[in-house]
């Protein structure tokens, strides 16, 4: 464990301690003065995003608004009272079971909670994202993982928070972090942290959510990590608007370069369709992209490389890339060889692929959109009255966190009923969102205070 880490985590667990029991009101007001901060240096922030991710300011710019939306949209919750919302039974007198004390449940915040933000989306789930939202809201503390994909501006977020923090007499070190790899992981090991949200790669993922299962004091871990997620089209929606539903498939699948954990990464469609001749007539128009790091550039361009290697796809680039570009590709395949073991057309690619499969026979779809794997979400394209309509959306219920119709996967409404989560590897936990006002349940603990007198009641 680093001396870093420890007096970083201990003065996180100070701050805590004088902060514990703060009011909603409280809790509120530093929501609010974070969001403040932002909204007073969209610019300069996008900017400053824009050099270190080539995102593009405009989607900069519309991500800062998400993530200061997000964290109001949490302080007015607290001041309405919609989460973690108090209950209470009144005593009833006589035997069990009818019979009961007086009981009184509230929530409680977690402890310090580590956060590791994501390198796609670096404001709205970076070190100020959701999870940090959602952990605040809760009256936690938090330790956030400064990302390696956009450091510099990493840093500014937690100096201007902290700063808005310290504004509303506030603890300032509610809001600390570290940076590295080891420090990461010594981070999830800390004493003091009790809960992790984690946005990022499989393998990241798991290797922490390892440590976290393997602490003397297992903490919960809640990880987003990996998703394919299909989109099935039904025989109906093939023959009526094959040509919108190509547009709409080139615009999701390039969106951000392709850089989205939504991404339409499987797309199940009647053969007669041709949706790859007729997307990639749309994909030639779309210039080649600069993915976030040389490092993701050469992942991408490797798996590439092993699908026309090592599988019997067929597949199509858009255009030829510029030096350190990417532009999208397509791979085409038939259904038994996605489904055969071990198949690499399985594989996450992060960045604008799609592997797209024809069926000539819908209850092949059906096995497709059947798989055991978890997803985030699930689009399916048809018309209400179609039976292959219901069967795709009853299999996809069964894997995913949200289910879409007749639209695609890429956008994630902040509201209170969303669900942005899904069985494994989408997320360590299908019962919890990192999307959406429920994402703060992750972070507060139920306490139960029975025959309590009313002065003493949290």
């Amino acid at each position: 464990m680093s001396q870093h880490v420890t007096d970083v985590v201990s003065q996180a667990a100070a701050a805590l301690d004088e902060w514990w029991g703060a009011p909603v009101e409280r809790r509120a007001a530093v929501l609010e003065s974070i969001a403040n901060a932002l909204d007073g240096q969209v610019e300069v922030l996008s900017e400053l995003a824009e050099s270190e991710t080539s995102l593009g300011v405009p989607r900069l710019v519309g991500e800062v608004a998400r993530t200061t939306f997000q964290l109001r949209l949490f302080a007015s919750a607290l001041r309405e009272g919609r989460i973690l919302r108090p209950e209470s039974d009144p005593e009833v007198s006589g035997s069990p079971p009818e019979g009961h004390p007086a009981l009184a449940r509230s929530y409680l915040p977690i402890g310090v909670v580590a956060v590791f933000g994501a390198s796609n989306f670096p404001f709205a789930f970076g070190v100020l994202g959701g999870d940090s939202a959602s952990a605040l809201a809760a009256g936690c503390a938090v330790v956030v993982k400064v990302h390696p994909a956009h450091p510099r501006l990493s840093r500014r977020l937690i100096a201007l928070a902290r700063e808005a923090i310290a504004a509303v007499d506030a603890p300032q070190d509610l809001l600390t972090s570290v940076e590295g790899v080891q420090e990461g992981a010594d981070l999830v090991v800390a004493r003091e942290v009790q809960a992790v949200g984690f946005t990022g790669s499989q393998s990241a993922g798991r290797l922490l959510f390892d440590l976290a299962s393997s602490r003397p004091d297992p903490i919960p871990f809640y990880g987003e990590l990996s998703s394919l997620n299909p989109v099935a089209v039904t025989p109906g929606a093939a023959r009526t608007r094959a040509d919108e539903i190509a547009k709409g498939f080139a615009e999701s699948l390039t969106l951000g370069a392709g850089q989205f954990c939504t991404k339409p990464a499987v797309v199940v469609v009647p053969r007669e369709a041709r949706l790859v001749e007729r997307t990639l007539e749309l994909l030639i128009e779309v210039p080649d992209a600069t993915l976030l790091t040389e490092e993701i550039t050469e992942r991408f361009t490797g798996a590439i490389t092993r699908l026309t290697d090592d599988s019997h796809a067929t597949v199509s680039i858009s255009r030829e890339p510029g030096a350190g570009k990417v532009s999208a590709a397509l791979i085409e395949s038939e259904i038994a060889d996605f489904l055969a073991p071990g198949s690499v057309l399985r594989d996450e690619c992060f960045g604008p692929s799609a592997v797209v499969l024809p069926y000539d026979d819908p209850n092949e779809a059906v096995q497709v959109l059947s798989v055991d794997e978890g997803v985030l979400v699930g689009c399916v394209h048809g018309d209400e009255g179609e039976p292959e309509a219901r069967a795709f959306v009853r299999a996809l219920s069964r894997r995913a966190g949200r289910v879409v119709w007749n639209g695609w996967p890429t956008g994630v409404a902040v509201t209170a009923s969303q669900m942005h989560g899904g069985p494994w590897p989408a997320t360590t936990t299908s019962i919890h969102t990192s999307v959406g006002l429920h994402a703060v349940e992750r972070f507060a603990r139920p306490v139960v205070l029975q025959g309590m007198p009313p002065g003493l009641v949290l």
